[in-house]
């Protein structure tokens, strides 16, 4: 598999508004999404709820490679960038 990587945002970070995306097909678009990222670079998530049981999937499954840092946390908005180590 090629190692080229397309980089779209020159900073870095990647937007993904998970509102925008069918329930059942979220976790596996957002796993997608991570996969597909490189050491340094992050994918801010929008919500609109705090997404709980995701972050302990994202534990589960990333371990220390993700890390979650909260950006924005209201009612309605949910903001966290998921940055690849």
């Amino acid at each position: 598999m090629s190692q080229a990587h397309l980089h779209l945002s020159p900073d870095a970070i990647y937007p993904f508004d998970a509102r925008g995306v069918a329930k059942r097909f979220r976790h596996a678009a957002i796993f997608g999404a991570l996969d597909s990222l490189q050491p340094g670079e992050t994918m801010r998530f929008a919500n609109d709820h705090d997404p709980l049981p995701l972050l302990a999937q994202i534990q589960q499954r990333y371990g220390e490679r993700v890390s979650v840092e909260y950006r924005q946390r209201e009612a309605g908005i949910i903001v966290i960038d998921f940055s690849v180590h």
